[in-house]
């Protein structure tokens, strides 16, 4: 029984873990991204499921490497930090224009590089968790 509510605590920590990261992504923009979604946006779809997929490893990681529902917490804390610095790192390489503008005017190019941004941000942050 303890068995199944660990993995019952530990899928609805998961799960909680990735709401709370995109509603922190989605604040991070100055538009509303669900309203750019909704408009057929691909550049934002792009980046909002680039967002997603980077949390979803950095979660199944942490989870899968750490058997305490905090440290896996931790580890995410560490791996979304990560994943904002590199939103900002990404900014700060493209000094002609602004990401959230190119996003919202539907630029493909610049969704589809924060898309790989935030993967390989997360691929590589993952294999640091212990």
């Amino acid at each position: 029984m303890t068995i199944v509510i660990n993995l019952v605590v530990s899928i609805l920590t998961i799960v909680l873990l990735q709401v709370l990261g995109m509603v922190i992504f989605a604040l991070m923009t100055p538009f509303k991204d669900m309203e750019e979604l909704k408009k057929g946006n691909v550049a934002v779809a792009l980046a909002f499921g680039g967002k997603f997929l980077a949390t979803a490893v950095i979660l199944g990681v942490a989870a899968y490497t750490n058997t305490s529902i905090w440290f896996m917490m931790l580890w995410f804390a560490v791996g979304y930090v990560c994943l904002i610095a590199s939103y900002w790192i990404f900014e700060l390489f493209t000094p002609g224009f602004r990401i959230s503008e190119q996003l919202e005017k539907g630029n493909v190019a610049v969704g589809v590089m924060l898309c790989m941004v935030f993967i390989g941000t997360a691929f590589a942050v993952s294999s640091l968790i212990i």
